[in-house]
């Protein structure tokens, strides 16, 4: 059985020994920390998962945690969820995009008259 706990609204400079410091500060454990980071940037989302030895262990890094305060912000910590399957569509989600709508251009006559804008940018031409 797994004793996940999501930590969120980290600031994007806290790093996992940031938090594993945090902890040992508590006198608390963690088996492992990773905060979660742009595979593009590298920079952190904003969340970790902190790995907990068991549930007592768990519940009292919630308790600390939750609704910490950091810098201008609150953090939250609670329960990690298990990770849903790739492909898997949440409730209320639409499957497929909305067909794009074509319009007709409108044929121009040549013999209508030109707006002037139109009109100098034709002389430049």
């Amino acid at each position: 059985m797994s004793f996940s706990v999501f930590l969120g609204n980290l600031p994007v400079w806290v790093t996992a020994d940031d938090i594993q410091s945090w902890l040992s500060s508590e006198n608390m454990v963690a088996d492992s920390v990773k905060v979660i980071r742009n595979p593009e940037t590298q920079e952190s989302k904003g969340f970790a998962f902190i790995e907990a030895p068991n549930a007592e262990e768990m519940q009292a890094i919630i308790r600390r945690f939750d609704r910490a305060p950091l810098e201008d912000r609150l953090l939250r910590a609670n329960a990690a969820q298990p990770p849903k399957p790739r492909g898997q569509v949440r409730p209320g989600a639409r499957m497929a995009p909305r067909p794009v709508k074509k319009f007709k251009r409108a044929k121009q006559d040549p013999d209508a008259p030109q707006s002037a804008f139109a009109e100098e940018l034709a002389k430049i031409l």
